[in-house]
């Protein structure tokens, strides 16, 4: 270990490890060079590899590597992984990961935001960064020594839609005939539009009436069983009749998969006056018929595939409706509550007159106790 010239810029070799190491202080001055050297000396000494071995990984490593997850593991938000890299790489791209500081990251967030992007939106480009960063840590041998603190910012776009039977029944009418057993299936079991789409027959056994979903093929990657109801077993059957050789979709148009319907979706709900519902509510809506039906919340998850429960606590399974609901019960209680009071004390009273008719001496006795107490 030790400090040695190229030229005019000291360069200084340690041992890490068992490993030599070769790095540039950047620095033609003698002193700082020995000021630099001694820090890396007492990294070493910690146990830990010292930060200047990280000065020559970029943001375009880690972005990279973050990138190779997602196509590694085949997941279906790769589009929006590589969205959200164009924008931070406008920020960050080829700056050094140990420049990558908070207050560096609190300006990408001012300018993010006097572009007017929502809060959730910028929360998802900061979401990735901060992957990187625990993937790069993650990585042997290390891509970076440390994790900044990356602020998030709060979000209030909590969504709170239902749908009410017959506010289900309004858009499914007005949609295409291909679309109308997609929502069917959203508003009984809650999955997401993914899953449903992506569902082929090889997954359906209409004998037992049972759709299965194998471990990595849901977003979180969970297995999932389900038993159709009537209504579903009925649709799944008239599809299964109608359906097209050679297409292993369960939902298709002529045969070709289903991309892509909001501009459908859209127009059917305006066309019902639901302007402000959207398709993730079936979600909500189906977790919520569930558990008013009686079903314990842990089978409601299953089902729907929610892997925790912040379903129940993110989201407000009550509607209107429900709070409306409550107010009625509530009420008949204490009415319930009042007319027993009332009935048992007709009762008392019945008791009293029946026993003061055999013994008429008793009622001259309470009327003296009772003065005599006053």
């Amino acid at each position: 270990m030790g400090l040695y010239k190229r030229g005019q810029v000291w360069w200084m070799c340690f041992v890490y490890r068992g490993k030599y190491y070769r790095r540039s202080t950047e620095t033609v001055d003698r002193g700082v060079a020995v000021d630099i050297f001694a820090q890396v000396k007492d990294e070493i000494a910690q146990g830990r590899l010292p930060r200047i071995y990280f000065d020559k990984v970029t943001f375009d490593e880690l972005a990279e590597a973050f990138l190779d997850d997602y196509r590694i593991n085949r997941k279906d938000t790769l589009g929006k992984a590589e969205r959200s890299v164009k924008y931070l790489g406008r920020a960050f791209g080829g700056m050094k990961v140990i420049d990558i500081i908070t207050d560096k990251i609190r300006g990408y967030i001012r300018d993010r935001m006097n572009q007017g992007y929502s809060n959730a939106s910028i929360n998802r480009e900061l979401a990735a960064l901060k992957r990187m960063f625990h993937l790069a840590v993650k990585n042997t041998p290390p891509k970076v020594s440390m994790i900044p603190y990356i602020p998030m910012l709060k979000e209030s776009n909590i969504r709170k839609g239902f749908f009410e039977h017959h506010e289900f029944l309004a858009p499914r009418d007005a949609l295409p005939f291909h679309l109308k057993p997609v929502v069917t299936f959203a508003y009984h079991t809650g999955w997401r539009r993914s899953a449903i789409l992506k569902l082929t027959w090889d997954k359906v056994d209409l004998r037992q009436g049972i759709v299965r979903l194998d471990p990595g093929e849901t977003k979180n990657e969970e297995g999932r069983t389900i038993y159709l109801n009537e209504e579903l077993l009925r649709e799944m059957g008239a599809l299964h009749c109608k359906r097209h050789l050679g297409c292993p979709y369960v939902f298709h148009r002529n045969g070709a998969p289903i991309r892509e319907f909001r501009g459908s979706w859209g127009s059917a709900c305006n066309k019902a006056g639901l302007k402000d519902r959207s398709f993730p509510d079936f979600r909500r809506t189906a977790v919520r018929n569930m558990v008013r039906s009686g079903i314990p919340e842990r089978v409601a998850m299953i089902i729907s595939g929610h892997k925790t429960r912040r379903v129940f606590d993110r989201y407000p399974i009550v509607s209107d409706e429900d709070l409306k609901e409550a107010a009625r019960k509530q009420q008949t209680f204490i009415e319930l509550q009042s007319l027993t009071e009332t009935v048992t004390k007709s009762l008392h009273s019945a008791k009293k007159i029946a026993f003061f008719k055999r013994r008429p001496e008793a009622k001259h006795i309470e009327i003296i106790g009772a003065y005599g107490r006053i």
